[in-house]
C-alpha cells in the first residue's frame, strides 16, 4: 500500500462527505431526524442500521453515507471497513466522532493484489480524514505490514522463494539500516544442519539460507524475532495429497510475519537490539532429499529421528531458535504456519499462541484483545514430551498418535529455545478462507499486531 496516496490523512476541515453510524437499536431515532426522502432512500436500500450494512442518502445537492456498527461510541478496527470497500472514491469525514481503531480497517478492506491480474473494475483512493494526526504515520505503518504480510503469502512460490524474502530482508535494511549475515546452500551444513537438510533437495534458484538481520544499539535488551520460511512444502518423501498442496505457498506464513513485525520495531525506534532470524527453504523431493527415518544432527547437538518429512518446519526453527537463544534474549518471538492440529482446535481466526511464562501470554493476549487481533493460548504439557521420544536419537521430530499435535510441536521446538529463555510461540494459519470486511481472501496477518502492541507496551520504558 505504501505506492498508494495515503488511505487516512488529517482532518484541515477540508471538503469530505460525511458518514453517519448507528445501529439497530438506534435506528428509529437516527432515521427520525431525516426527511421523507431521505427515509425512502433508506428503505429502498434496505438499510435498517445491521452490522455492515451502508447506504447513500441524498442531501440537497449532495449525499452523504451510513453504515451499520454494533456500537456507534465504541468502534473496532473492522467497523468502517465495509464503508471503504463499497463507497465512490472521494475523501471522507465521520460525522460524530474520529474514526479512532477503525483507521486500520479503512486502510486494510482497500488492500487489492495485482502482482498477476489487472483489477477489472480500478477505483480510486477512499481517503478517510482524522483529528488525531499524531496517530496517522503509526496506523498507516501497521495497515503496510499487514498488507505486506498478504503480499508475500499470496505470491506464489516460483516468485516467492528463499532468495526472494532474502530479497525482503535486505529492504528492511535499505529502509531502516542494520546488518544482514546469509549463510546459503551447502555452507549450511556445518552451522545450521537442519535446515540444511530439509532444504537441499530444491533446485539451485530455490537454495536454502538462513537470514539474520541485527539493529538497534548494542547495549539495548535483545529481542529475537525468527519465522518459519519453508517456501513451498510437497511434504518431502511423506507427500502432502494434491489437495493438501495446493496452499503451501503459504507455508512461509511465518516468514512473512517476522518480517512485517520486524519493520514494524525498526519502524517505531523501540530501544531494542534486535535480531531477526529467518531460515528459508523449499522442502521439496528430488534424490538428495531427507527421508524417513534419517537422523539428523542439529545446531544444538541434539539429534532428530525424521518420523515424518512433512513435519520440517519445527526441524528448521529448531536450528533457527538455538542461534536466537545464543544471543541470551530477554524476549524470543516465533511465527510458524506450523500444524494442521492448531486449525482443527482454532480454525483459521485465532493464531495458537504457547508461551514459557503466564505474563508474556497474558500480555500477548490482552494486546490482540484490544486490537482485534486475539490470540488463543494452547498448553505446553511436560506430560506430553514423551510422545517425541526416539529410540535411536535424542528426539523424534513427529509423533505416532493424532492428539495435542500443535502443542507436541510447540514441545519439540521448546527443546531449541535457551534453558530459563522468556519464548513465545505462534502458530498461526497466514490464510483467511473467507472474505470478511477488510480482510478478503488470502495471505493474512494473524498475531501480528498483538505482538507489536505489546512489544510498544513492554518496552516503553526502556
Amino acid at each position: 500500500m505504501a505506492d498508494k496516496p495515503a488511505l487516512i490523512q488529517a482532518d484541515r476541515g477540508q471538503d469530505a462527505i460525511a458518514i453517519h453510524l448507528t445501529n439497530k437499536d438506534r435506528f428509529d431515532d437516527f432515521a427520525s431526524a431525516f426527511n421523507a426522502g431521505q427515509r425512502a432512500a433508506l428503505k429502498a436500500q434496505k438499510f435498517e442500521g445491521g452490522g455492515y450494512q451502508t447506504a447513500i442518502v441524498p442531501d440537497k445537492d449532495g449525499w452523504f453515507a451510513v453504515g451499520g456498527v454494533a456500537d456507534p461510541e465504541s468502534l473496532s478496527s473492522w467497523c468502517l471497513a465495509k464503508l471503504a470497500e463499497t463507497l465512490p472514491a472521494g475523501t471522507y469525514r465521520l460525522a460524530e466522532r474520529d474514526p479512532g481503531p477503525a483507521l486500520h480497517g479503512w486502510q486494510t478492506a482497500q488492500y487489492r493484489f495485482g502482482r498477476y491480474k489487472k483489477d477489472d473494475e480500478p477505483t480510486g483512493p477512499r481517503i478517510l480524514l482524522t483529528r488525531n494526526a499524531g496517530r496517522i504515520d503509526a496506523a498507516i505503518a501497521e495497515a503496510d505490514a499487514v498488507c505486506l504480510i498478504r503480499d508475500l503469502v499470496n505470491t506464489p512460490a516460483e516468485d516467492m522463494g528463499p532468495a526472494a524474502l532474502e530479497e525482503q530482508i535486505e529492504t528492511l535494511v535499505r529502509t531502516h539500516g542494520g546488518e544482514l549475515k546469509v549463510v546459503r546452500g551447502d555452507t549450511l551444513e556445518q552451522d545450521y544442519p537442519m535446515v540444511h537438510a530439509v532444504g537441499r533437495a530444491a533446485a539451485r534458484r530455490h537454495a536454502p539460507r538462513l537470514m539474520h538481520l541485527t539493529w538497534g544499539k548494542a547495549e539495548a535488551p535483545v529481542l529475537a524475532i525468527v519465522g518459519k520460511g519453508v517456501c513451498f512444502d510437497s511434504g518431502g518423501l511423506d507427500v502432502k495429497s494434491s489437495s493438501g498442496m495446493l496452499l503451501m505457498k503459504k507455508d512461509m506464513g511465518g516468514a512473512a510475519h517476522a518480517i512485517a513485525l520486524a519493520g514494524l520495531v525498526m519502524n517505531a525506534g523501540l530501544p531494542v537490539r534486535l535480531h531477526l532470524i529467518v531460515p528459508a527453504v523449499e522442502n521439496a523431493i528430488s534424490g538428495d532429499s531427507f527421508r524417513p527415518g534419517d537422523v539428523l544432527r542439529s545446531r544444538k547437538g541434539i539429534t532428530v529421528e525424521i518420523g515424518n518429512t512433512d513435519a520440517e518446519g519445527r526441524l528448521i526453527l529448531g536450528d533457527a531458535l538455538t542461534r536466537a537463544s545464543e544471543e541470551k534474549p530477554d524476549l524470543i518471538l516465533d511465527f510458524a504456519t506450523l500444524t494442521g492440529a492448531a486449525r482443527v482446535a482454532l480454525g483459521p481466526e485465532f493464531p495458537a499462541l504457547m508461551a514459557r511464562r503466564d505474563a508474556t501470554a497474558a500480555a500477548l493476549i490482552e494486546a490482540g484483545k484490544a486490537h482485534d487481533d486475539e490470540p488463543w493460548r494452547l498448553p505446553l504439557p511436560e506430560a506430553y514430551a514423551e510422545w517425541l521420544a526416539s529410540d535411536i536419537a535424542d528426539t523424534n521430530n513427529a509423533h505416532t498418535n493424532s492428539f495435542a499435535g500443535a502443542s507436541v510441536a510447540g514441545l519439540f521446538l521448546d527443546k531449541f529455545v535457551g534453558e530459563g529463555l522468556d519464548w513465545a510461540h505462534f502458530d498461526t494459519f497466514a490464510w483467511r478462507p473467507s472474505a470478511k470486511p477488510g480482510r478478503p481472501k488470502g495471505g493474512e496477518a494473524y498475531g501480528l499486531r498483538a505482538a507489536f502492541h505489546m512489544l510498544q507496551k513492554r518496552y516503553a520504558s526502556a
